[in-house]
């Protein structure tokens, strides 16, 4: 609550008008019930009926006032709520974008997304309309409780009396509703989850022939919400109509006994109808306490939801006096290096100089560690021991947006977004020209199927860059890397998907890249046979190391990978094997 109070108190003008509104609207409210006794007991009854036109002016006069004053109250209560909203997200967005890898390695998207909609959503139904109700109809029930004491302490009296039998009602309402909307908000973003992956991953459903499994497997989620959410109307079944008859017995009651009070010339009729006016001011904040309370536990389960991701903290975050080197020239070295995750060793002893400029190429099987050394030289993960130099800085002591701007990286799983060809390729920069964006396309070997297609560079592609061959966006990641112009490039299996010409062409245009030292894992020999030093992984450790020729006349793991691709040969030398 400390942290949606901060962001209240940033817009607190709107919620001292919305107030000062809703004091005024009250206010103004108090006098109706009033002006209809007197209407009962002096016009009606005592017959002074010059007062009438007055009266029911004064009624006319208070009614425009109090519309006038409710649409400024309602105005600035939703407008600071969706400001408010509006901050919230943004923040938690931003949150979200400095956490470390490991934490989405635990958590799914489909949570994270009922996050930042849902629980916002219930946080600004809360601030708009839960929160101003439950103070106005606290105040109505506060105001109108005094005035009940000055026109008849007897049926003041009665009535709250009654009220604590109604307040333990829609307490034990609350309770039992909060519980139930814990329970509701995990499930949707369980069945949120379900249908995002469903969705996403749906040509390889339809692939396998999976649909009825996925139908049945969401239908299970669909079906626990649905148990879920009869839950909660089950207990609204049990505990509203005890409101309601609860509410309606007041009114029967006081009635009643205020009749008698009539007869025995106690109190006027003029004075029953004012305080049967009044009652009701008593009794409508406990009837929509019910669903006042509901908004509220919704808002509280979904603030602790909200909190917990604020609470997150980034594994990865740069020092307290970051280092930034004035010159970069992409010298990276792994020193003694050794990796666990999740208390599993990942690597072991690793030892790299990659001078600048110079290309590292890095082999194995399948889990081998390839992919984790590579994340250690942009600080996605940390070390468990030794350390990674750039540029002869630990990477611990290095700015973290800095050294990440300075690599360039196309990742195993290639990401596109929902966007133009244009926008993707120049996702790592802020400014590119036309012709920057043509020549990078063409050392991706992508210029010419972008050509080809409808609007060119500015033709939208689907999510994760759907509609596109696996080539094609491959070719446009590595153009996207290209673009960046960094010192490091990573290219993680990134020519997996690509012919053995086209291949080559990007082999060649790599070689253009002067001034930039590459980390290159592949599966092909074509794809590493040019590099400055290869390394063969197995089980987290470089078990061959050296150029193509020297790795080749061991004969060990890579002259067998080499056989398998290229097929067997028993007589080579230097100049025979390219």
């Amino acid at each position: 609550m400390k942290r949606l109070a901060l962001y209240m108190k940033k817009y607190k003008w709107f919620y001292i008008l919305a107030l000062l509104m809703m004091f005024l609207s009250i206010t103004l409210d108090m006098f109706s019930p009033r002006l209809i006794g007197s209407i009962v007991d002096r016009v009606i009854i005592g017959g002074e009926t010059h007062l009438f036109s007055g009266i029911i002016t004064a009624l006319i006069v208070i009614t425009v006032l109090k519309a006038i004053f409710c649409y400024i109250k309602e105005y600035s209560f939703d407008l600071s709520a969706a400001k408010v909203i509006m901050d919230l997200r943004q923040d938690m967005f931003n949150h979200i974008q400095k956490l470390s890898f490991s934490y989405f390695d635990k958590v799914n998207t489909g949570e994270l997304m009922s996050r930042i909609k849902d629980d916002t959503e219930n946080i600004l139904h809360a601030l708009a309309f839960g929160i101003m109700l439950c103070i106005e109809q606290a105040l109505y029930f506060l105001v109108a409780s005094v005035l009940l004491f000055t026109l008849s302490w007897k049926l003041a009296l009665l009535t709250i009396l009654i009220m604590p039998f109604l307040a333990y009602v829609v307490f034990k309402l609350e309770k039992r509703v909060g519980e139930t909307h814990g329970k509701i908000s995990d499930q949707r973003a369980a069945l949120n989850t379900t249908a995002q992956e469903n969705i996403a991953g749906v040509r390889l459903v339809k692939a396998f022939a999976r649909e009825k499994f996925e139908i049945n497997k969401f239908l299970k989620k669909n079906q626990h919400n649905y148990r879920l959410n009869m839950e909660q109307t089950k207990v609204w079944g049990k505990y509203f109509p005890k409101i309601e008859f609860l509410s309606n017995f007041i009114i029967v009651l006081v009635v009643t006994v205020g009749g008698f009070l009539v007869i025995g010339d106690e109190i006027s009729l003029g004075t029953l109808v004012a305080f049967s006016n009044y009652i009701f001011m008593l009794i409508w904040p406990m009837r929509m306490m019910g669903w006042l309370t509901n908004i509220i536990a919704q808002c509280y389960a979904s603030l602790k939801k909200v909190e917990k991701i604020f609470k997150e903290q980034p594994d990865i975050k740069s020092p307290e006096n970051p280092l930034k080197p004035r010159e970069f020239n992409g010298h990276v070295v792994f020193k003694d290096v050794f990796f666990e995750y999740k208390g599993i060793p990942v690597l072991k002893n690793i030892n790299i100089n990659a001078q600048p400029g110079t290309t590292v190429a890095i082999m194995g099987i399948t889990g081998s560690g390839k992919t984790s050394l590579i994340n250690l030289i942009g600080r996605f993960y940390d070390v468990s021991s030794g350390s990674v130099l750039v540029n002869g800085i630990d990477v611990k002591d290095m700015d973290l947006d800095f050294l990440r701007s300075k690599i360039s990286i196309v990742m195993q799983d290639v990401f596109l977004f929902s966007d133009s060809i244009e926008e993707n390729i120049k996702f790592g920069v802020d400014e590119a020209s036309e012709e920057k964006l043509i020549s990078v396309s063409k050392d991706a070997n992508a210029y010419e199927f972008i050509s080809k297609m409808p609007q060119k560079f500015d033709t939208v592609i689907g999510e994760r860059g759907v509609g596109l061959s696996g080539g094609q966006k491959q070719r446009i990641s590595i153009a996207r890397a290209f673009m960046k112009d960094a010192k490091i490039l990573i290219l993680d299996d990134a020519t997996s998907a690509l012919d053995m010409e086209t291949e080559h062409d990007i082999q060649k245009s790599l070689n253009e890249h002067k001034g930039v030292t590459k980390f290159i894992i592949a599966h092909r020999i074509s794809a590493v046979k040019n590099a400055d030093e290869i390394l063969i992984f197995e089980d987290g450790e470089i078990v061959e190391r050296g150029k193509h020729q020297q790795l080749l006349d061991l004969k060990g793991k890579y002259y067998e990978t080499y056989l398998n691709q290229l097929g067997k040969i028993t007589f080579y030398d230097e100049e025979e094997v390219v």
